[in-house]
């Protein structure tokens, strides 16, 4: 597919409440920002003629600038495709920006962080946003090159981490995001492999076992015959059962299913995390539920759900801000369901997926489990139920013990 460079004013200001002008990098629908160095009010921003307005006072030379910037970009793209490379859009942009690249920690973060927003995939943007942040306030400067991020570095990190009392796993998360920003300044040549602080014999990254904790049987029951629900209790158990009973969909997926994906007693759906489509059984029990917001629905493209109703689809940051408003709203009244259905555990959206594994144990072919979890992997599938199977530890135990 064909790719190509254009102007924009990217909607993100600076203190001074200025826009950047930069250039946009598009392939495969995939795009990337480089920056032209320049920021403008928006009001001083011809969107339909893509030029900087007379309203400015350098209006003629920033828009010499950008038609020279767009030249050069388009120049480069046409050598390009002569030459039959199949280059994606970073790999347009480093060739294209080879003598001007990023130097620092920061830098090199920001363009992480903007592919991850150009990407759409906010949610992680939001988290890795936070950790970059953690790196900068320990550094207490933006000015962090890469062979000072060393060995000695990252060990007092991680004290400053555990200081702000964050789990261990969220420390290594953090480290993780390092690494990531780390591997790609290399790829760019910003410093050389021989400065890498992870691996053996340095900095070893590895993931805490985490105990996934679900509902049983009895607790699924009375979970499902609690009395005395407010409206928004009932709501949000509804939400919950709705998910368990499709081994877990995830709040994200779950709140955006309209009810044109509801045909032939099957429910047909495309999951956000990885783009899978996914047509399952109703099972019986879903019916009620379904019934239950038949009432709200206002034609057949409507959402089962009412959270998804008023979000902006054409702004990724609204649905995402409505799915994070809507998941923290069920978890909040989840706490007086399970209070109110004498279930002593932490109930949260996600332990919905957890309540399935636990239940599921080994029942069911592990190559089934990977459909129903909708894993794009086996293997995760197996390292993620082995957290629920413990009956032939349990029988061995057994074996030894009760004499």
């Amino acid at each position: 597919m064909a790719s190509n460079a254009k102007i924009v004013i990217r909607k993100k200001p600076n203190k001074e409440g200025l826009y950047p002008l930069a250039i946009r990098i598009t392939k495969n629908r995939r795009s990337t920002y480089h920056y032209v160095g320049h920021y403008i009010d928006l009001k001083d921003w011809d969107e339909k003629n893509l030029r900087v307005r007379k309203s400015h006072t350098n209006a003629d030379r920033l828009n010499n600038l950008i038609s020279t910037k767009l030249l050069e970009a388009n120049k480069t793209l046409i050598d390009l495709q002569s030459d039959k490379k199949d280059f994606s859009a970073n790999q347009i942009k480093e060739e294209l920006y080879s003598e001007s690249k990023s130097s620092t920690f920061y830098e090199v973060a920001n363009d992480f962080l903007s592919e991850l927003e150009s990407n759409k995939k906010l949610s992680q943007l939001s988290t890795d946003k936070a950790r970059v942040n953690h790196v900068i306030n320990f550094n207490k400067s933006k000015q962090l090159t890469f062979q000072e991020i060393d060995e000695s570095f990252l060990r007092k990190f991680r004290i400053y981490l555990k200081k702000l009392n964050l789990s261990e796993r969220s420390v290594v998360n953090n480290l993780v995001v390092i690494r990531t920003i780390y591997n790609r300044a290399i790829k760019m040549g910003i410093v050389d492999r021989k400065f890498y602080p992870f691996g053996a014999g340095k900095i070893r990254i590895k993931f805490p076992e985490t105990e996934k904790i679900g509902l049983t049987k009895k607790d699924i029951k009375s979970f499902e015959s609690a009395k005395n629900l407010t409206e928004n209790e009932t709501h949000a158990r509804n939400v919950w059962l709705f998910s368990f009973y499709f081994a877990g969909i995830r709040a994200a997926d779950l709140l955006k299913i309209k009810w044109s994906d509801i045909y032939d007693d099957r429910l047909h759906y495309r999951m956000n995390k990885n783009s899978k489509l996914l047509s399952l059984k109703i099972p019986e029990k879903v019916f009620p539920i379904l019934e239950y917001y038949k009432p709200e629905k206002q034609n057949n493209d409507d959402f089962v759900f009412p959270e998804m109703k008023k979000a902006d689809f054409k702004d990724a940051q609204d649905v995402y801000a409505k799915t994070k408003t809507a998941t923290k709203k069920f978890n909040k009244y989840l706490i007086g369901v399970a209070k109110k259905a004498k279930v002593t555990k932490k109930v949260t959206m996600h332990i919905a997926r957890h309540s399935f594994g636990h239940i599921s144990e080994d029942k069911i072919p592990i190559k089934m489990l990977q459909k129903l979890y909708r894993h794009s992997s086996v293997t995760t599938t197996i390292k993620y139920q082995a957290n629920f199977i413990h009956k032939d530890a349990d029988d061995a135990l057994d074996s030894v013990v009760n004499f």
